[in-house]
């Protein structure tokens, strides 16, 4: 298996910093794979990805040095063994709102003895057969990485004891749907939005755990490091694309290029 270019971030007490793709086209994954990111964040939660089209994105993936960090929805515990195989490092489960939830996501993620994950040693995690099925459930539990999304107000009084379960890596706080659920929708910034952040990152930091947020511009991004996040997503190809040509197409204006 291939170490994890995260967890080794997080043993150096550094920041892994990724980005969200939307795009199906492996070439844009090759293309990212190779521009210094730690790691990709695909979402199989919102998006009509299947199984299959993210197996064809992670073999894209492996020509750069790059983590793939995979969302399914919320109870698709069975879906997180599949996605784990085709090569994705890191899981990123949603929704998450006590610590038995979040014990149910380490069973079906993690193999004996911190779970349950069901075997099969000829997946491209291990490298289609390539090693031992000692060494490859051995490898895969300390080189993958389970991410707790904490996204509801209902899951504050719980962060703590999420952040205990063993198994358990990392705590990310998700602002869009904690401010919409709060009644705040957009309000990703507010008040009550980064408190709720700070509090995430108390319970994941008291447990030895890592704290993790989306970040929306480099202010934001500094913040959420001061008060010890780790694991930082920003942006996404999709709105980074459309910048990019909205900003083309002003400057041809600009200079009367165009009409």
């Amino acid at each position: 298996m291939r170490q994890s270019k995260v967890k080794q971030k997080w043993k150096e007490g550094a920041v892994a910093l990724g980005t969200l793709v939307k795009s199906i086209d492996p070439v844009h994954t090759e293309v990212l794979s190779q521009v210094g990111f730690d790691f990709l964040w695909y979402d199989l939660e919102h998006s009509d990805k299947s199984v299959e089209t993210f197996s064809n994105l992670c073999r894209a993936s492996r020509i750069g040095n790059v983590d793939i960090l995979a969302r399914p929805a919320r109870w698709e515990t069975m879906r997180m063994g599949r996605l784990l195989e085709t090569g994705a490092q890191g899981i990123m489960y949603p929704r998450c709102e006590t610590a038995e939830e979040a014990k149910e996501v380490v069973r079906w993620s993690k193999f004996h003895p911190l779970g349950e994950r069901g075997f099969d040693g000829g997946s491209a995690d291990n490298g289609y057969g390539s090693y031992p099925a000692g060494d490859y459930t051995a490898t895969a539990n300390r080189e993958t990485w389970v991410t707790i999304q904490i996204e509801s107000p209902a899951a504050l009084p719980n962060v703590c004891e999420i952040a205990n379960v063993e198994g358990v890596d990392c705590l990310f706080f998700g602002p869009g749907d904690f401010s919409q659920l709060s009644g705040r929708a957009g309000d990703v910034m507010g008040e009550e939005t980064l408190l709720a952040a700070k509090q995430v990152a108390e319970g994941a930091l008291a447990s030895g755990k890592v704290f993790g947020t989306l970040v929306f511009d480099l202010d934001h991004a500094k913040r959420m490091q001061d008060i010890g996040a780790q694991l930082l997503v920003y942006s996404a190809d999709i709105v980074l694309y459309r910048n990019a040509y909205q900003t083309l197409l002003e400057e041809f204006h600009e200079f009367e290029l165009v009409d």
